[in-house]
Parts: C-alpha cells; sequence; structure tokens
C-alpha cells in the first residue's frame, strides 16, 4: 500500500506498528474504536494492512480506487 500511495503522488504518513508502542496505540485506537473492524476481529484478524483517510473519515483494507484518496 505505501508503494501505491507514493507512486500515485498521494500524501500520506506511513505508519509501522513494530517500530514502537506509539504507532501500535495509535492503530489500536481505531481497531478497538471502529465499526469496521467488527467483521475483521469476528474473524480473528487484525485488520493490517489498512489506510485511514483524515483522522478516520474512511478506512479501506484493500487498495481502494484513487478517486476514493484524492480531493
Amino acid at each position: 500500500m505505501k508503494e501505491f500511495l507514493s507512486q500515485n503522488n498521494i500524501k500520506h504518513a506511513y505508519l509501522d506498528i513494530s517500530e514502537g508502542m506509539f504507532n501500535l496505540k495509535s492503530f489500536l485506537k481505531y481497531r478497538d474504536n471502529r465499526k469496521e473492524f467488527e467483521e475483521i476481529k469476528a474473524k480473528g484478524q487484525v485488520g493490517l494492512p489498512c489506510i485511514v483517510v483524515n483522522d478516520g473519515e474512511k478506512i479501506f483494507f484493500d487498495l481502494p480506487e484513487l478517486s476514493e484518496l484524492q480531493d
């Protein structure tokens, strides 16, 4: 996903949850509180990779169409 965003000139911040507690906690805040993750958690999955747009406006688990990410 990181490569997809970069190749399409989409501004993004890449967070690797294995780099430290701050990144992991940032991810878990979404995972534990957003309905988008309910089905994923019910299946016993983590929900990675994911793209969070504009502080949670949209969340994608697969590569979205470019039009869904651009202004």
